[in-house]
């Protein structure tokens, strides 16, 4: 169990429906060197292979169905080495995200199919090393019920929320997949999330409030011998077990190289 600082006014505790998963993509487009303005022609630009892999993943975005939330957000980490050489060595990451693991995976697949398009386009090749990052995060509901009741008590019906799901990603999502996990949300945070202006505003409501919903649900879940903690335990069935899910996790690592 653990909270975490929302920047959202309209609620003091609540509980999301969920979260999306993700995994991590570090990319290389290899190209081939030659003076960007005598000889372009005798060249390989790994920039346009980037770019035209960017542009088929927008191409993409369509595919993806709403209730998945798929999330693709890429970033160029290097562009090249000089102004007048065409450039033969790019590098990208990106986070592909969804809210299930089935999504998760096929969003990974068009991706990668994006990144080989680009490459083949310009006769370049590209190296597309893929890392697990989390799980889709699980929610449960017999201790989401026990919360609640605490939080109602500390905040007032109208200080609680039921939250929808939200695109960012957490590692809590991969125990969620194993064990009973309970991961509210609290406000008092202000500014931009992951932003230069994000600030803790109302420390009360930021620290204070959650440490004592969480404590409260402990309480609940250990009196009378732990029946409600046996309860939850005897209630939950995992998605994944300890070796499924490390063998999810290794299906997830791979690096491929691709050339014409």
């Amino acid at each position: 169990m653990l909270t975490h600082s929302s920047t959202d006014p309209a609620f003091r505790l609540g509980v999301t429906a969920g979260s999306n998963g993700m995994v991590a993509k570090f990319i290389r487009f290899i190209g081939r060197a030659s003076h960007a303005g005598a000889a372009p022609h005798r060249g390989v630009n790994a920039l346009n292979a980037a770019m035209l892999a960017l542009s088929a993943i927008h191409a993409n975005r369509e595919t993806f169905q709403e209730k998945d939330t798929v999330r693709v957000h890429p970033i160029i980490t290097k562009g090249g080495d000089v102004v007048n050489i065409v450039p033969a060595d790019v590098r990208m990451e990106t986070f592909v995200r969804a809210l299930n693991l089935e999504a998760l995976e096929d969003a990974n697949r068009k991706v990668d199919r994006c990144l080989r398009a680009g490459a083949l386009a310009v006769g370049a090749r590209v190296v597309i090393e893929t890392m697990p990052g989390y799980l889709p995060l699980e929610q449960n509901p017999d201790l989401v019920k026990i919360f609640k009741a605490n939080a109602v008590g500390l905040v007032g019906e109208e200080g609680y929320r039921d939250l929808p799901p939200t695109q960012a990603s957490t590692d809590a999502g991969d125990l969620s997949h194993i064990l009973p996990v309970l991961h509210p949300s609290a406000g008092g945070a202000a500014g931009q999330i992951h932003g230069a202006d994000f600030r803790i505003a109302n420390p009360e409501l930021a620290y204070v409030i959650p440490a004592k919903a969480m404590a409260m649900t402990v309480v609940d879940l250990l009196a009378g011998g732990a029946a409600l903690a046996r309860q939850v335990k005897a209630n939950f069935r995992p998605k994944l077990t300890k070796s499924q899910y490390l063998e999810s996790m290794g299906r997830l690592f791979s690096t491929q190289e691709y050339a014409e």
